[in-house]
């Protein structure tokens, strides 16, 4: 298997509501307000309504739960979703709480977007098989999204 960058895709953060604890942990709400993506075959911008409905966990994790609807510099309208996990060790949570930055590596921030487009122009999206590395920016988040590509036996 081989992974082919797909895009780069920054999602601005907006306010965040905890509701409680759930399923082992505490479950937080993160608006997505903007943001936009960029690839060597697709490009645009992101919309809302957006969110993350994230499990803060008791072991240091928080797991991921996102949807965001996105919009193609031409015109063709994208559901994406991605779960995921970040780790929140030292350089995350000095991010969070001093509005900075991580960089790609600092911690354990993995996704696995999935695709929906009802344009011909990218249906070949709902058959791509995704994963993705984040980082953390000052009001936003950042990931690397890359194609899974199968590569030819030995």
């Amino acid at each position: 298997m081989k992974l082919e960058h797909l895009f780069t895709i920054r999602a601005d953060l907006g306010a965040s509501y905890p509701i409680g604890t759930a399923h082992g942990g505490v479950r937080a709400i993160a608006e997505v307000t903007g943001g936009a993506f960029e690839g060597e075959r697709l490009r645009g911008e992101v919309l809302t309504p957006g969110a993350d409905w994230a499990v803060v966990e008791g072991d240091g994790f928080i797991e991921l739960d996102v949807r965001l609807n996105l919009r193609t510099d031409d015109g063709a309208g994208i559901y994406m979703t991605y779960t995921g996990v970040l780790e929140q060790n030292d350089a995350v949570a000095a991010a969070m709480r001093n509005g900075g930055e991580t960089h790609y590596g600092d911690s354990h921030f993995l996704t696995q977007p999935r695709f929906e487009c009802g344009d011909e122009r990218y249906a070949w999206l709902n058959r791509v098989v995704a994963v993705g590395e984040g980082r953390m920016l000052p009001s936003a988040v950042e990931y690397r999204v890359y194609a899974c590509q199968a590569t030819a036996a030995d």
